[in-house]
């Protein structure tokens, strides 16, 4: 007999508005409680503090426009955040500072939030979706110089890029870029040569969201369709179709694997998170909590597997905060 699941480990709640995105950030040196930042559809971030559940800081730098991607740079004082208002902010939040260092002006209409990958001690890669509707820019961060802009071949009728991963195969090896389009197609980009590698048609739909391990060379991406398309990526820097899993209801908003690469977590359209062993795609649990959208899913990376947490947003304001499967 399965297991009932889980309730939520507590609630967050005071956002006053729907939740766009979430990231955790546990801190190089390691903090007993984690940090959790939120990104709201009225333009504030929250810093919450998940041992008094209440919000500490509340940033305000996206002139009340949706904030839809969230990621710390080296820790939780240096925080970026990307909002509708176009622009991606970097703050400084060390000693109790809420301020706007620096900013990049993306001039994209769409949805598509960023990818950060460090490169170097201080420097970091960024992929963005570019003011040309197919194309996607890289720049190099604080510099803010541009590395590549990646365009699809003339006639190539991708669409607009919709969710983006920028990864490394190994320490020191050239960075690559997957990103997912309106047209349902996976692509392979080569960034030094700024060309296309592999393509793969992977949904009927726009791609919503993809997470990629890199271990494994294999990735997973969701749509508004009832299917997960899994996928995996060759020695030749082929992608191929791995296997795919029907939905029992249509639309992913999110996905996001593990950093232990042991699970995976979706956010549904269906107000419900669903929770999938990563090696073999095996259905574990339906968290069933939110009365509306789950827009965005985050896990905590804590160095203590038992103190690793589930972090889901939703249209509903609210943030359900879970502990599942952390036993190793």
């Amino acid at each position: 007999m399965a297991l009932p699941p889980p309730d939520p480990q507590f609630v967050l709640r005071g956002t006053g508005a729907a939740i766009h995105t979430l990231h955790f950030s546990c801190g190089s040196q390691e903090p007993a409680v984690p940090v959790l930042f939120s990104g709201s559809e009225n333009g504030f971030i929250h810093v919450w503090n998940l041992k008094t559940h209440r919000v500490d800081t509340a940033l305000d730098g996206h002139g009340r426009k949706s904030v839809y991607c969230l990621e710390t740079m080296g820790g939780k004082d240096q925080l970026l955040s990307q909002g509708r208002d176009q622009r991606i902010c970097l703050w400084d939040l060390a000693e109790g500072r809420t301020a706007v260092t620096d900013s990049v002006c993306t001039e994209n209409v769409g949805f598509c939030r960023c990818s950060l990958l460090k490169v170097a001690q201080g420097r970091w890669l960024m992929a963005m979706a570019a003011k040309a509707l197919e194309e996607v820019q890289v720049l190099e961060l604080p510099s803010k110089t541009s590395v590549c802009t990646l365009k699809p071949e003339v006639g190539a009728k991708l669409g607009m890029p919709m969710c983006l991963k920028l990864w490394q195969p190994s320490c020191g090896s050239q960075p690559l870029l997957l990103a997912g389009y309106e047209d349902g197609s996976v692509v392979l980009w080569n960034l030094s040569m700024g060309k296309a590698l592999s393509q793969l048609v992977c949904h009927q739909e726009p791609v919503m969201s993809l997470d990629f391990d890199s271990e494994k060379a294999k990735g997973i991406s969701g749509s508004s369709e009832k299917v997960l398309s899994i996928w995996s990526l060759n020695e030749q820097q082929n992608l191929q179709v791995y296997k795919t899993h029907k939905l029992v209801n249509a639309g992913i908003s999110d996905i996001t694997i593990r950093p232990d690469k042991k699970i995976l977590a979706t956010a549904g359209w269906d107000h419900r998170i669903r929770i999938f062993g990563w090696k073999n795609l095996k259905p574990l649990a339906v968290l069933d909590y939110h009365t509306a959208t789950v827009h965005a899913v985050s896990f905590s990376d804590h160095k203590i597997p038992s103190e690793r947490l589930l972090a889901a947003g939703s249209k509903d304001h609210r943030i359900s905060i879970w502990s599942i499967y952390t036993q190793t």
